[in-house]
């Protein structure tokens, strides 16, 4: 799953160095109803929510969809909405700068938190006997928070390009080729977090990479493996 995700420790999720480099747009570029729209694209496409909407759909490719969306429901309880709120109490402790947890430094105890979370939300799933699809779901974000955890040690890639990119290609894979054009939100996105200064270019170009190939591909492999 306020403010930028890497650019500086007092900076919003995802911030971590206060520094300005190439990287970034450099903010009297970008001032006014632009930075407005930016920061509204960072908040309603941050990742909890996209992998929350990933989660609902991911029963879609098998039989009894939409009757079986209330297992990804209960998926996205474990994957976004505990670990979120976990994240809303410690900003309110004033632990974590913020919910976007800008910070580089806060990001792998917390990930791996989530990561805990998520792990239990799929043992439940398996009790429940629910849909293989949200399993697969879960285990491909497994595996995507795991690396991301490691990668936050020592840098800050861009999770929200990293939720996206993966939810956008995943999305052109389960419905076809005609939903594409979600795939215009990664650049769109990416654009948000430079301007709000919270990552730098690189951090955005390698977080959509890592969602649009690794995660996504993770997915795509174990559909065909346990589908």
């Amino acid at each position: 799953m306020a403010g930028p995700d890497g650019a500086s420790a007092a900076a919003p999720a995802g911030a971590g160095l206060a520094v300005a480099d190439a990287g970034h747009v450099p903010p009297q570029l970008v001032t006014g109803h632009w930075r407005t729209f930016a920061r509204v694209l960072t908040e309603v496409f941050q990742p909890p929510v996209v992998v929350m909407v990933l989660l609902l759909i991911s029963p879609a490719i098998e039989p009894g969809f939409p009757g079986t969306m209330w297992f990804g429901l209960l998926a996205a309880v474990f994957v976004c909405v505990l670990p979120l709120a976990y994240v809303l109490v410690m900003v309110k402790l004033g632990r974590i700068t913020d919910h976007h947890v800008s910070d580089r430094r806060q990001r792998p105890a917390l990930l791996l938190m989530a990561l805990v979370s998520v792990v239990a939300g799929l043992g439940v799933l398996e009790l429940l006997n629910g849909p293989a699809s949200v399993s697969v779901m879960i285990i491909a974000l497994i595996g995507g928070i795991a690396i991301l955890a490691v990668v936050s040690a020592f840098w800050k890639m861009s999770g929200h390009a990293s939720a996206l990119a993966a939810a956008a290609v995943i999305v052109v894979a389960m419905f076809g080729a005609a939903w594409w054009p979600v795939l215009l939100l990664v650049p769109a996105v990416g654009w948000s977090r430079l301007v709000l200064r919270a990552h730098t270019l690189g951090q955005v170009i390698v977080g959509s990479l890592f969602g649009g190939v690794v995660i996504a591909g993770l997915w795509w492999l174990l559909r065909e493996w346990m589908l």
